[in-house]
């Protein structure tokens, strides 16, 4: 249909027109451009007479395959590891041979020319199916393997019958299929293991409207079919009232061999499982005419009922409408009496957006509708075009995720210039909205539309020749392939046509082969393995099978849509050869942009990059040519010369990683295809020698290249400036060392199951040794999927070919363990299923290491790099098993765990490579400065999960192995002796990787000291290492003697942990004689406060107890006084008497908790109170003696504490002098006249006088300096650098008393008497000595 304007010979332009008339007047449903020979026919389906073929057409499939040609490529190719042309089509997988003799046998009977197959592609279950006679053919197109298991449904007899005009014509070719899945949450695995899914199949013939309905195909005992015609009334459409009718197998009711007209043909069919148990199904079809049909089918009967609900909202039969197509918007999995579904269908002028309900009875009715074909600017497509006659919109298709709605539109237009009319072809797209503004109990009520332009029309050929309604009505639409945003036109002459949106422009591909391939009956993508759900195109031939169109083909094969498109009268190779050298004219350095990426909308998902096509520039390939043609030169006669400077030249060191050259050619040295592999042979391949002699024959001669590569000197200048890229290629040979062994692996598994064939559980043992089989199965199928060249391959055959993507199997084990594995199978079969899968992971991982020690002078320096076996992908599926591990081995009991001890030993060793994978990885990140904190809190999290579930695992099987050797009998020493044994190989993964719990737990199992202390001498980490595990475990348990014994030996480490832990650290102090560090723990231990300790902030150790009483704190001050004495240290004589002052305080504060009422609230006795805090609470009690006590603490204070709390001191001064009643002693003293003795006598009792004698007296015991530095008694004497502090004395203080006036002189007196200390006797002697 989109052929390029290719032009073509007059003779050959008479032919078509001879044979169909005018181009408008051809049938539908024939090939014009593939017609049989003229004259008498051979009869024979591969017949190589073709006349009128385009000199690029499509000869007879006898000539050797692309597929074959794959298999024997050249010898320069396969060198290389070309495998094939990736812009031409790839032969995915033949018909069934048994089909393939069918249509012989047809075509033998039948040589009309007509259309006697018709057949098309289901992409949920990967079925192809073609109709074939009285005979449906279903088969799978993912594996070639699959392709060969057919089952094969006979069609009844008088379904194929029609009558038109009393003529009868069997072999019908109108047919549309639905493939119903029941098993819907297995099937992605299903198919690719080859295991039968659960589906059942409805025919329907689009003329007679005859059903016939098969539950399940894939039952061994299948029942007949049951099928069923409308009645008569239904095909007059009398049933307007929508009664339900049944269809019998008998043509007394019904019209099973009446024509019905074109206009009321069914043309759209979608279906959807009511209950996968009774094998129920619902189906929705639709007539052009409009009239929707409901349909309910069950082994018992097909029934029908007439939607009675009008599809074109009461428009006359005058104006001529119709309804195109159906579509789901998102598939539903089953139908329950709550559930409900949606569906679109697309009509001439519109989106009709349809709801099923199932309550309890189906029910359908229209939610709303869109209106297409409108002259609304924002929501229609009319406005947009000028000149248009009329607008076809052919079909419809919406995406996986529901969001995306692509139309194929066809609009008549005539040019107002010339006057010629011509066909322009389009793809609308339309973004569907969130359904919140959707009523489903009432559809009438909505706010907002539902679908919005995604862009403009897209227009992909803006001239094509007129076609008549039928050949528009033909063409169908599929979606969803790559190049991510692409479609595929297919049109009722057979062809096939991709279209792509690159660079603001569309460019067209179509689907051709070198010889007849027939025409295309259908097409789909491969099944993606990826997350984005687009695969490669794929189409199903009339005459030579599944092929696949490659991205790279679409992509570099597009041409720019032609002016006039004939149909199949052209090709689109031409187009293809002519792309590729205007390519290669810009030195191939062209890469398409990803498709779709012009018109990307706010709402879309992101597209995935383009992964097939690498960009590879002119000199790339030269310089790859260039380093093949030396290695084989190398290869036949050992010589080097030159080459290394030639490279150099042509710059071949200038690229790093896979994309240098030097690592491609190890590449395709690796990935080389056998060249006589067969596609079909299945796991006997595998076991045969063949995949062994190619592996041997890669690993050969890539240890060639290395020495080529040593000899030429190249080896020695990657190593130093691309050591990425050399280490690529020491990796491919570290995986090709490790598939080898792997495949021997899988060699001994296949001899077991073949030597255990005859034995009575046969059965169960080939359940048992499956599993690895399957996971290759599951790699191989992604690699195929992800490589559309390898579609015609085994997966098994691809997966020992493609051994540099080794990575994939642990991606596959990762996402697929529970279905690899088999939940749901007995116990014991998880067991060695599980087995085998870890076994493969450890041999594989395990041979790499090895290739690596043996060829480790040939790897770069390590810094930086990150080996293939460290990398996420790897981690996460040795993870994945080793968890799983985990998971079984916990879940077994006690009395069957001895059986299990292999498992045990793999999850061992699967502990040891993923911690160390973690350890490289980690190191690595250090060395680039890469951020690391998340992977080392993954590592820790995982590392303790696997070597704790060890530990707990070890112990159990330690128990079992112990009661199997005691039998009931206890011996303590053998069971030490037991689990000494079996935790040997937990204890070196442990020491290797830093799990010291794990080394603690055995140590303490095995009360094996000796044990410990060798340990805390080997493991030095960078957090204290082992050695501090232990210390934080016996204070833990309160093991302070074993912790200060083990400080003996481990002085230095005991003495770094314990810097925060005074309670213990003085001890360790004294034992090394260090008696001065020891005194300051203890003075530091002993006023501490409990708000301030380290102990409380970190929560570590909540055992330990700071002192809890005054008389705990004075008896650590006396320690930390006894160890100054011992030390004798320099100044330790200030030293003792500041803990001297200390001891003073503590004695003070007792004695003030103790001048405390009962009835009032007292501190907390044991807690330490601050001497600002000691002093505050003796004023607040306001008696003499705690005012006095108030200098008492003062006097003991530092000489810093007094100057930075003068105020407070002042405050103290002013209490004594109110303490007195000085204005009553003034008044007594003049009234009484008291002699000078008498005063002094009552001033002695004044707290004035005893405090001055206590802070200035001569006998006042102070610590650091007097209390004349701080406050002088006379103002005279006060002399400060601060000018506020100046005059600042207890004189002036005093002189602000109320009574000073009346009674200075007495206050005055009390304190200077004081500060002399002087008493009645001695002023009397003096004045006794005075006087004589």
């Amino acid at each position: 249909m989109f052929s390029p304007a290719t032009r073509k010979s007059s003779r050959l332009r008479s032919n078509d027109r001879n044979q169909w008339g005018h181009g408008a007047s051809a049938p539908s449903n024939s090939s014009p451009s593939t017609p049989l020979p003229p004259g008498p026919a051979s009869g024979h389906f591969l017949s190589s007479s073709i006349s009128n073929r385009p000199a690029t057409g499509t000869p007879a499939p006898w000539i050797t395959r692309t597929s074959v040609a794959v298999r024997i490529p050249a010898v320069k190719d396969a060198e290389k590891g070309i495998y094939h042309d990736q812009t031409k089509p790839i032969d995915v997988g033949n018909f069934p041979r048994i089909l393939r003799d069918a249509q012989e046998e047809l075509l033998l009977k039948d040589a009309s020319g007509g259309k006697l197959f018709t057949g098309g592609m289901d992409k949920g279950t990967g079925f192809c199916w073609i109709v074939c006679g009285n005979k449906l053919f279903l088969w799978s197109y993912l594996s070639a393997a699959l392709s060969n298991k057919c089952v094969i449904l006979e069609i009844p007899s008088s379904v194929l019958e029609i009558r038109d005009e009393n003529t009868r014509a069997r072999h019908s070719n109108d047919w549309i299929v639905c493939v119903v899945r029941w098993a819907v949450d297995a099937a992605k695995n299903d198919k690719v293991l080859a295991q039968g899914i659960s589906a059942g199949v409805i025919i329907c013939n689009t003329k007679n409207h005859a059903f016939v309905y098969w539950p399940d195909i894939f039952l061994e005992s299948r029942t007949k079919p049951v099928f069923g015609f409308p009645t008569y009334l239904e095909c007059n459409d009398t049933n307007l009232r929508g009664e339900e009718t049944k269809d019998y197998n008998c043509h007394q009711e019904i019209c099973g061999n009446v024509y019905l007209s074109e206009h009321d043909h069914i043309n759209s069919i979608i279906a959807a499982p009511v209950s996968s148990s009774s094998k129920e199904c619902i189906a929705i079809a639709c007539q052009s005419s409009g009239k929707l049909w409901q349909l309910h089918f069950t082994p018992d009967g097909i029934y029908r009922r007439k939607v009675s609900h009008d599809i074109f909202g009461g428009h006359t039969q005058s104006n001529k409408r119709y309804a195109r197509s159906l579509t789901w918007h998102l598939q539903p999995h089953a139908y329950s009496e709550k559930s409900s579904g949606q569906f679109f269908l697309l009509t001439d002028r519109e989106v009709q957006y349809w709801n099923v309900s199932h309550t309890p009875e189906v029910n359908i009715t229209k939610l709303w509708a869109h209106e297409i074909v409108g002259s609304d600017g924002d929501h229609g497509i009319k406005k947009d075009l000028a000149g248009q006659k009329y607008i076809w919109l052919l079909d419809m298709q919406v995406d996986d995720r529901g969001r995306e709605i692509n139309i194929l539109v066809a609009i008549f237009c005539q040019d107002r210039l010339g006057g010629s009319c011509y066909i322009q072809y389009s793809l609308l797209t339309m973004i569907y909205k969130a359904g919140e503004y959707i009523n489903i109990e009432d559809p009438g009520i909505m706010s907002a539309r539902m679908l919005k332009k995604k862009a403009p029309l897209q227009v992909i050929i803006p001239k094509a020749r007129v076609e008549v309604e039928d050949f528009l009505f033909s063409m169908r639409l599929r979606f969803g392939g790559k190049p991510s945003g692409s479609a595929i036109i297919l049109s009722g002459d057979g062809t096939a046509t991709v279209t792509n949106y690159v660079r603001g422009s569309t460019r067209l591909y179509q689907f051709d082969l070198p010889y007849d391939a027939g025409k295309v009956l259908d097409a789909s993508i491969f099944p993606s393995t990826e997350d984005d759900g687009e695969g490669a195109w794929v189409v199903l031939t009339e005459k030579v099978g599944v092929w696949a169109i490659p991205e790279k083909a679409v992509l570099l094969g597009g041409v720019e849509p032609p002016e006039r498109s004939l149909s199949r009268k052209g090709s689109c190779n031409d187009g293809i050869t002519q792309e590729e050298k205007r390519i290669q004219a810009f030195g191939g350095n062209m890469v398409p942009r990803r498709a779709s990426s012009e018109v990307s909308s706010s709402g879309d998902r992101p597209r995935p990059a383009i992964t097939s096509i690498v960009q590879r520039t002119a000199q790339d390939e030269e310089v790859e040519v260039l380093l093949g043609r030396f290695f084989c030169d190398f290869l036949a006669s050992n010589e080097v010369e030159g080459a290394f400077e030639k490279l150099s030249v042509k710059g071949a060191f200038e690229k790093e990683g896979e994309t240098n050259v030097f690592a491609r050619i190890s590449k395709s040295i690796v990935n080389t295809l056998a060249k006589h592999w067969t596609t079909t042979r299945g796991a006997e391949l595998v076991a045969s020698t063949i995949v062994s002699s190619l592996l041997f024959d890669k690993q050969q001669k890539h240890q060639k290249y290395l020495h080529f590569l040593a000899l030429s000197g190249c080896h020695k200048e990657l190593s130093f400036n691309q050591r990425q890229s050399l280490l690529t290629i020491m990796e491919h040979g570290e995986k090709l060392s490790g598939i080898i062994q792997l495949r021997e692996v899988q060699n001994m598994i296949s001899q077991n199951r073949s030597s255990n064939a005859d034995s009575p559980c046969s059965d169960s043992e080939i359940r048992l040794g499956g599993s690895l089989w399957d996971l290759i199965q599951l790699v191989g199928d992604k690699a195929r999927r992800n490589t559309v060249m390898l579609m015609d391959r085994d997966n098994a055959e691809v997966f020992y070919s493609k051994v540099s993507d080794i990575e994939e199997l642990f991606f596959c084990l990762s996402h697929n363990i529970a279905y690899i594995i088999g939940e749901d199978h007995p116990y014991y079969i998880q067991t060695q299923r599980t087995y085998e899968l870890s076994n493969a992971c450890t041999v594989l991982i395990q041979a790499t290491m090895q290739y690596r020690i043996e060829n480790k002078t040939w790897y770069p320096s390590p810094e930086g790099l990150i080996p293939w076996t460290c990398q996420p992908v790897v981690r996460s599926g040795l993870w994945c098993i080793a968890s799983f591990i985990v998971k079984m081995l916990k879940a077994s009991s006690l009395v069957d765990i001895s059986r299990k001890s292999d498992l045990w030993s793999q999850l061992e060793v699967l502990t040891d490579i993923l911690l160390e994978a973690y350890t490289v990885s980690i190191t690595t990140k250090i060395e680039r400065g890469e951020e690391h904190i998340g992977l080392m809190q993954e590592y820790s999290s995982r590392r303790d999960q696997l070597l704790d579930s060890l530990l707990e695992i070890t112990k159990r099987f330690a128990e079992a192995k112990y009661k199997d050797i005691c039998k009931d009998v206890e011996d303590l020493e053998a069971k030490e002796t037991v689990f000494r044994e079996v935790s040997l190989p937990l204890l070196a993964i442990a020491k290797r990787h830093e799990g010291y719990s794990t080394l603690w737990h055995i140590c303490y199992q095995l009360n094996d000291s000796g044990l410990m202390r060798n340990l805390m001498h080997d493991r030095h980490g960078p957090k204290g290492g082992f050695s501090k595990f232990v210390f934080k475990q016996l204070i833990k348990k309160r093991q302070y003697a074993n912790l200060l014994r083990l400080g003996e030996e481990f002085q230095d480490e005991l003495a770094s942990f314990l810097k925060d832990n005074n309670h213990l650290l003085w001890l360790h102090e004294i034992y090394l004689s260090q008696f001065s560090s020891a005194s300051k723990t203890l003075y530091a231990l002993a006023l501490s406060q409990d708000d301030s300790s380290a102990f409380i902030e970190e929560r570590e150790f909540e055992c330990i107890t700071l002192p809890s009483s005054i008389a705990d704190r004075r008896r650590l001050l006396n320690l930390s006084k006894i160890a100054v004495a011992a030390g004798k240290e320099e100044g330790y004589e200030l030293k003792m008497l500041r803990i001297e002052a200390d001891l003073r305080i503590l004695k003070l504060q007792e004695t003030l908790l103790g001048c405390f009422p009962e009835n009032e609230v007292k501190p907390d006795t044991n807690k330490l109170l601050p001497p600002a805090v000691l002093i505050e609470t003796c004023l607040r009690g306001a008696t003499r003696e705690l005012l006095l006590l108030a200098f008492e603490i003062f006097a003991w204070s530092s000489s810093s504490f007094r100057s930075s709390n003068r105020s407070l001191l002042g405050d103290c001064w002013r209490r004594a002098a109110d303490s007195d009643d000085w204005a009553a002693l003034a008044n007594a003293a003049r009234a009484e006249g008291w002699s000078d003795e008498l005063v002094v006598e009552n001033l002695r009792e004044t707290v004035l006088f005893k405090a001055s004698c206590r802070c200035y007296g001569p006998d006042a015991g102070n610590y650091e300096g007097g209390f004349g530095e701080v406050l002088p008694l006379r103002k005279d004497d006060a002399s400060f650098a601060n000018p506020r502090e100046s005059g600042l004395s207890v004189e002036t203080i005093l002189m602000q008393h109320t009574n000073f006036l009346d009674a200075g002189k007495l206050m005055l007196t009390a304190v200077m008497l004081g500060k002399e200390d002087v008493d009645a006797s001695a002023l009397a002697e003096g004045e006794s000595a005075m006087e004589s």
